[in-house]
């Protein structure tokens, strides 16, 4: 049996808008990752076997092609594609969830709108220090990943058996993405006891796999290369590595949505290296991606440098400026916040 991390009253609460309400919407962050999709299209399932039939997931831009596969997220609402749309769905749905963001500004130009709605707004999140503009709010960062929280909450409120193979299949590919394929923050015992149980739901986790981590194009392959061999900068006495990418760079390997997920990765597979940190330059602003090993707090240096939070071990931010000021401010947190002097904190 799994630990009620969640409140009862908040349980509750939400069960009363899942039996009585009508029409729903499902909103969830810019840049959608696995846990995002995940999430969203698992309480999508979810909702349509409690005998919901008007519920739509909406995005604020588009996902990489490798996460199309999931059950239903050919008919995800974007809001770069249909702006209209997208606002009157927000404006006219009576039960809003907000899954897998804990400020309203992580849904983009969707945040006036979002905030102005009338209808009941839920957050099931798992990143720390969740705002308050929902009515309901179930957030806990203990938790591996939103994809987690939507199994529990789906428990809690007794009905999983309502959980069936399209809503299990997508909520493991949130649990897998958000962790890493399960190499980061997912040591808890009660993760492999909720992957046991969409197992008995019949999903192939193997093939989910390969879905989301094997049907790369050979542009991603040879930016991967690119990057790893031109582009890394490490710099071992922190402990660290940097990876940056400009547009310049993107367009000659035909960057596509989704291509350059999972390159803040790569460099902790070099021995010594605690800390890795991706910088891409985007149309509009940089995007920095954040990852780190043991106590080291990325989270907290995306905080103070970046704009940004997220988990001790893997976290995001924005920096609105040239890259090469991005960078400078990188390796001016560096030299304050490093895992060198972190670690040197426990000797």
């Amino acid at each position: 049996m799994l630990k009620k991390i969640i409140e009862e009253e908040h349980i509750q609460k939400a069960k009363k808008y899942v039996e009585k309400g009508d029409s729903f919407l499902i909103v969830t962050h810019v840049a959608p990752d696995g846990d995002a999709l995940g999430s969203s299209l698992g309480l999508l399932h979810f909702l349509n076997e409690c005998g919901k039939d008007k519920v739509s997931v909406l995005t604020p831009n588009n996902f990489p092609a490798y996460y199309k596969w999931m059950p239903g997220a050919k008919d995800i609402v974007i809001h770069e594609k249909y702006p209209e749309f997208a606002e009157q769905l927000i404006n006219e749905s009576d039960v809003i969830f907000c899954l897998d963001f804990n400020e309203p500004h992580r849904v983009g130009k969707l945040s006036e709108t979002l905030l102005a709605a009338g209808g009941r707004k839920v957050m099931i999140d798992h990143h720390p220090d969740p705002a308050g503009f929902c009515r309901v709010t179930m957030s806990y960062p203990g938790i591996s990943s939103t994809c987690e929280m939507i199994f529990r909450f789906i428990c809690r409120m007794g009905m999983f058996d309502l959980i069936n193979k399209p809503a299990a299949e997508c909520i493991y590919t949130g649990m897998m993405t958000d962790t890493g394929a399960f190499t980061y923050n997912s040591n808890h015992p009660e993760t492999y006891t909720i992957i046991g149980e969409l197992i008995k739901k019949g999903i192939d986790k193997d093939l989910i796999y390969r879905k989301v981590y094997q049907v790369y194009s050979e542009s991603r392959i040879r930016m991967m290369g690119y990057a790893l061999y031109e582009k890394m900068k490490v710099y071992p006495r922190r402990r660290t590595a940097l990876i940056t990418l400009s547009q310049e760079e993107l367009k000659r390997f035909h960057y596509t949505t989704g291509d350059t997920e999972g390159f803040v990765n790569l460099p902790l597979s070099i021995n010594g290296i605690e800390f890795a940190v991706f910088i891409r330059e985007d149309l509009d602003f940089i995007k920095v991606s954040l990852r780190s090993t043991g106590d080291f707090p990325c989270n907290e240096f995306a905080r103070r440098y970046f704009n940004g939070g997220g988990h001790r071990n893997a976290s995001g931010g924005e920096f609105y400026g040239p890259l090469p000021e991005a960078v400078a401010m990188f390796e001016k947190g560096l030299s304050e916040l490093n895992p060198e002097k972190e670690l040197g904190k426990h000797v």
